[in-house]
């Protein structure tokens, strides 16, 4: 089977698994879904899809492929060797994703602010050790699982006809997204901010309820740019509501002056 369709496969059900896990999350165990009894779509894009799932999901695949030379021999040790790396390589995906969206976008995809031992908000602790019992189950429980879906697949090609229209509906997603983002990165310059993106998304929703407007569960971010401004002068007073401010603005600052 073509190497490049198992990561093609990977990736797009990672990010639609992804997508599952994130929204129940958001409902039940952020703290806006828990007080709102809201749903909010998570991430950036307006489809059910989240990248950082799926490129999770293809580096777990690889990285249970790779040998342990010093514990050969001894699975058992490999095991948790190869567990432990898991979590690391999860949580340095999950900073590098973080920290470009906030310097070079002005938005923050999620806040662990309001955790122990967080590193700026980005990581910390407690959903590194989530990651790593996530690598667990997937080594323990799904990879095995992952063998045999590819083996289907090989004996399937016909099904590539969908993983193709994830691809095509995903690139356009994702131009459509980028946009939207790239707007409220405009107005957050201004403001100086950086944008908590899922906390946002919940004052837009809030907004529309108080007009009687309807919402739109996707499309949730408006997309003209006098829509986003309204959402920033209706918050003027209290923009904490949805963003960071002192703290993000230094560490850009620090982190282009280390650039340059």
């Amino acid at each position: 089977m073509n190497y490049a369709l198992i990561l093609l496969f990977l990736f797009s059900t990672g990010c639609l698994l992804g997508w599952i896990i994130e929204l129940f999350y958001r409902r039940f165990g952020s703290p806006y879904g828990r007080k709102s009894h809201k749903w909010v779509n998570p991430g950036f894009l307006v489809g059910p899809c989240l990248p950082l799932y799926g490129s999770g999901l293809v580096i777990l695949y690889l990285m249970a492929r790779i040998p342990m030379p010093f514990f050969k021999g001894n699975s058992f040790f490999n095991a948790i060797c190869t567990i432990i790396l898991m979590g690391i390589a999860m949580t340095l995906i999950e900073y590098v994703t973080g920290l470009i969206f906030i310097v070079h976008m002005h938005v923050k995809l999620w806040d662990y602010s309001d955790n122990w031992g967080n590193i700026q908000g980005i990581i910390c602790p407690l959903f590194s050790l989530f990651w790593t019992a996530l690598g667990a189950f997937y080594y323990m429980i799904i990879d095995p699982e992952v063998l045999d879906a590819l083996d289907w697949l090989s004996r399937n090609l016909a099904f590539s006809f969908f993983i193709g229209l994830f691809y095509g509906i995903f690139i356009i997603d994702f131009a459509y997204s980028f946009n939207l983002v790239v707007k409220v990165k405009q107005i957050a310059e201004e403001y100086q901010v950086v944008v908590k993106i899922n906390d946002f998304r919940g004052k837009i929703i809030d907004m529309r309820e108080k007009a009687h407007i309807k919402n739109h569960f996707l499309i949730s971010v408006p997309s003209n740019l006098a829509s986003i401004r309204d959402v920033f002068e209706e918050y003027k007073d209290n923009l904490d509501d949805f963003s960071i401010k002192k703290w993000v603005k230094k560490t850009i600052e620090n982190l282009q002056d280390k650039q340059e």
